[in-house]
């Protein structure tokens, strides 16, 4: 596996995004890392959800990357630009591309954004549509239960998704919608669920699909001619949690048999003293170990998101 795309998520969710790739890169070898064993991120601290990005990224270096795909909506939101900052090859989230896909389908209605506490509370959505479009109406809402559900199997058929999923979006629907924007790379397996409770006239917006498409144009334009695949895509899987259960359920994402899935216990990723602070330390010189773990001032510590 030469010079492959590597992706991350806190679990099953950012299947949906090497989905698209393989679709749109399909001589692209992939590495792929699910956090399952502290699946989801979106109720945790800004400070848990950066060392655990961290500690991602640097299992991900050891296979020499040529792009690493941040897949995760929480993760993108609150560790993106650290780990542009310190990684020396191209990372991509999903914000940018999912906020660049509403803002030119809206038109003038208003965007609805959904995703987890986390990312809801962050305004990293927020942040990323109004530097496109000052004036953009923007109404936002947190479905903490929702990936819980996906990871559990449950599809947009399952009742009680369904009502779920009316619960939180009922509300929205008093507003003048454009686009709802599926901002939790989970959401597309609901995909069904959702456009029933918002109606045909609201446009869905995949971040997973346009954050394929600008790593597609990344590797088109970046990537030298000899890092580039010339072999069938392989996908390589790692979770930190029941690989067996991922590898069933990540069928459903990937619309496919998913190949080798192998287990990684959390003790390989922060029992060695270096961890993943002290090597992504090390690859930027002069750069604080503390520095880079931290995310805010301590009274944000302990609130969803530590912003917002």
């Amino acid at each position: 596996m030469k010079d492959p795309i590597a992706i991350f998520d806190s679990g099953l969710g950012g299947l949906t995004v090497v989905a698209e790739l393989r679709r749109q890169l399909p001589k692209e070898c992939f590495v792929y890392f699910g956090d399952t064993a502290r699946v989801p991120y979106g109720c945790k601290s800004a400070q848990t959800v950066k060392r655990f990005v961290l500690q991602a990224v640097e299992f991900l270096l050891q296979f020499d990357p040529k792009i690493i795909v941040a897949a995760c909506n929480t993760a993108s939101s609150m560790a993106l630009e650290t780990l542009q900052e310190v990684v020396d090859i191209p990372v991509i989230g999903v914000i940018e591309p999912g906020a660049q896909a509403a803002v030119k389908a809206a038109g003038e209605k208003c965007i609805a954004i959904i995703g987890t506490e986390a990312t809801i509370g962050s305004r990293a959505y927020h942040r990323a549509i109004w530097q496109l479009r000052t004036q953009a109406r923007i109404v936002a809402k947190a479905c903490p239960l929702l990936v819980s559900m996906v990871e559990e199997g449950r599809g947009p058929s399952d009742a009680v998704v369904r009502m779920v999923v009316q619960e939180y979006l009922g509300p929205l629907k008093e507003h003048d919608l454009g686009v709802l924007l599926l901002g939790c790379t989970h959401y597309p397996l609901l995909r069904e669920a959702f456009a029933e409770a918002v109606g045909p006239k609201v446009a869905l917006i995949d971040s997973a699909y346009h954050t394929a498409e600008q790593v597609a144009e990344l590797v088109s334009k970046t990537v030298p001619e000899d890092s580039k695949a010339s072999e069938s895509a392989t996908v390589h899987c790692y979770v930190t949690d029941n690989p067996e259960r991922f590898a069933s359920l990540g069928a459903k994402f990937l619309h496919e048999a998913l190949g080798q899935v192998s287990y990684v216990p959390l003790d390989a990723l922060i029992a060695d003293p270096g961890g993943a602070l002290g090597v992504l330390a090390r690859g930027k010189a002069g750069t604080d170990v503390d520095a880079i773990a931290e995310i805010g001032p301590a009274g944000d510590r302990g609130k969803p998101g530590g912003v917002g």
